[in-house]
């Protein structure tokens, strides 16, 4: 994949600086011995929809390995924590914040333990990024996690992944997950906006 749809800055160095960075976080990844993936822009960016990120986001499972272990491995690709309780953070919220020194592109690593990320990292897919071999979320497991985020940003991915991916999303399932999210939010919204982004993109089809 080309480095320019990754990054906010339009400049070679920057392109070369995010994607020597993507390329570090993918190489640990592959290094942990649990299950692990790549989520967030990057892999929305891999599913085919245009848009630009300027971080990596990854996700391990979380009965497999140990936050210190994570950054065992992560550091040996120059990838280091960026605040001071990186490890009693992850302890407490479940994400790792790092930073890829060389080229300063900020990394947070997910420890996945609900059913569906258990599920959806058994589900993801091999791609080559940047000349590595990544996994990579599933379109329609992104559409959930992006349901679970719910910002400006990751509506707009969600509409446009089901459009692009139509015929490859299981909307009932999804509709389903997303249920439980809004639940547990106690959001009683989310699902009739979700139905309405459904909506807008069929319309598109």
């Amino acid at each position: 994949m080309r480095g320019r749809n990754f990054v906010r800055i339009g400049t070679v160095a920057a392109e070369r600086r995010f994607n020597a960075a993507l390329r570090a976080v993918i190489a640990a990844l592959n290094e942990i011995p649990a299950p692990s993936m790549i989520i967030g822009g990057i892999a929305v960016i891999a599913s085919g929809v245009p848009r630009e990120t300027i971080d990596i986001d990854g996700t391990v499972l979380g009965r497999s390995t140990t936050p210190e272990d994570v950054v065992k491995t992560f550091e040996h690709h120059a990838i280091r924590p960026r605040i001071p309780d990186a490890l009693q953070f992850a302890h407490e919220r479940q994400v790792l914040l790092l930073r890829h020194d060389p080229s300063g592109v900020t990394v947070e690593i997910s420890f996945a333990w609900l059913p569906f990320e258990e599920k959806a990292l058994g589900r993801a897919r091999e791609m080559t990024l940047e000349g590595v071999v990544a996994r990579i979320a599933l379109p329609e497991d992104l559409i959930v996690y992006k349901a679970a985020a719910w910002r400006d940003r990751d509506r707009s991915d969600i509409e446009r992944l089901l459009a692009l991916h139509w015929g490859q999303i299981d909307l009932q399932r999804v509709r389903s997950l997303i249920g439980e999210i809004a639940e547990a939010l106690d959001d009683a919204k989310r699902l009739d906006q979700f139905d309405a982004i459904v909506e807008r993109a069929r319309r598109s089809l």
